[in-house]
């Protein structure tokens, strides 16, 4: 039987691993074995990176529509739940965008989610 050596796949998996970890620090960049562990667990790391982004941006935008409703006296469940009542469809990217940058615009937003809270309370019973 034939002996098969895998020297030419073997030499290109550890290649791919030493090119990745280029950057890498100590021997991290240097040993195809610690390079290849270091890759793995970087490309874990930024597969879980990329879905705590989205957690943490909508963390953001909820706190900076909380900051702007409550300088209009208003509470951020309040003025959502308000705002689904008229209809109103924005999302909170666009709502904290608009409260950053054109607070005018927010403002109204806000008037009009108060003035359907009053409506409810109006003929709640």
């Amino acid at each position: 039987m034939v002996r098969v050596k895998r020297g030419n796949i073997a030499s290109k998996r550890r290649r791919k691993y030493l090119s990745l970890a280029r950057s890498f620090v100590g021997a991290n960049s240097r040993l195809a074995i610690m390079a290849g562990e270091q890759v793995r667990q970087g490309l874990n790391f930024a597969y879980i990176g990329r879905r705590l982004k989205k957690r943490n941006f909508r963390r953001v935008w909820i706190y900076r529509i909380n900051a702007a409703s409550r300088t209009r006296l208003n509470i951020y469940s309040l003025f959502i739940g308000c705002l689904r009542n008229l209809n109103i469809f924005l999302n909170r990217k666009i709502l904290a965008l608009i409260a950053f940058y054109d607070l005018a615009s927010f403002n109204f937003i806000e008037r009009r989610s108060r003035i359907s809270k009053l409506f409810q309370n109006k003929f709640a019973l």
